[in-house]
């Protein structure tokens, strides 16, 4: 199974942040990705810049509308991710324990859907597809 760990934090996490060293920082995640790489369930990871640089995409009225960042408010918005494989939700668990975050900080985390949820949909063209794409992709 395919958990995202979803990072968020709020104001009080970003001061707090501001008296770590940034290379302690990047120590400790360097340290927490090697030891997911390591164990082989670390599929994919990326920090996001901050959302000035960012905009959302609003489905809301008929035709869509960007708005750019800053934008929502801080715990809204997420600054990184990582895609771990693992045989559990109690093994992503405890894999998201040990992530070296702090106070003010969250993982948000879920179940990355593959074709086994969409059964009752296996003769579609796009989830036939989507198998296909994975495998491509070396995502599966």
């Amino acid at each position: 199974m395919k958990y995202m760990l979803i990072m968020r934090v709020t104001d009080a996490a970003i001061e707090a942040s501001k008296d770590v060293p940034f290379e302690e920082i990047i120590n400790a995640m360097g340290a927490y990705n090697e030891s997911m790489m390591k164990a082989g369930v670390l599929r994919a990871g990326e920090g996001l810049v901050g959302p000035e640089e960012g905009f959302v995409v609003d489905f809301s009225a008929e035709e869509p509308v960007i708005t750019d960042g800053p934008y929502g408010e801080t715990h809204e918005l997420f600054n990184g991710f990582w895609i771990i494989q693992v045989s559990s939700k109690d093994e992503a668990a405890e894999r998201a324990r040990r992530c070296p975050l702090g106070p003010g900080t969250k993982l948000e985390v879920r179940r990355v859907s593959d074709e086994s949820d969409f059964e009752d949909y296996a003769d579609n063209e796009y989830i036939q597809k989507e198998v296909g794409w994975r495998e491509e992709l070396g995502t599966k």
